[in-house]
């Protein structure tokens, strides 16, 4: 009886560790989410401006 017992306990064990490794990989993904967008932000503001300088050399060049 305590094999059965001591089997369920590392189970349930073993699933709260899993539990909290998901958690742990949700939050680094969301992290990395909201980082992805304010490097997309960042790079619209400036892509204006290196469009225009791009256009400038090749208007230059030919």
């Amino acid at each position: 009886m305590i094999w059965i017992s001591t089997a369920v306990g590392l189970a349930v064990l073993g699933l709260a560790v899993l539990g909290v490794l998901a958690a742990r990989v949700f939050v680094a993904a969301r992290d990395l989410s909201r980082e992805l967008d304010l490097t997309r932000q960042r790079l619209e503001r400036h892509s204006g401006e290196f469009r225009v300088r791009i256009g400038t050399n090749r208007d230059g060049q030919g």
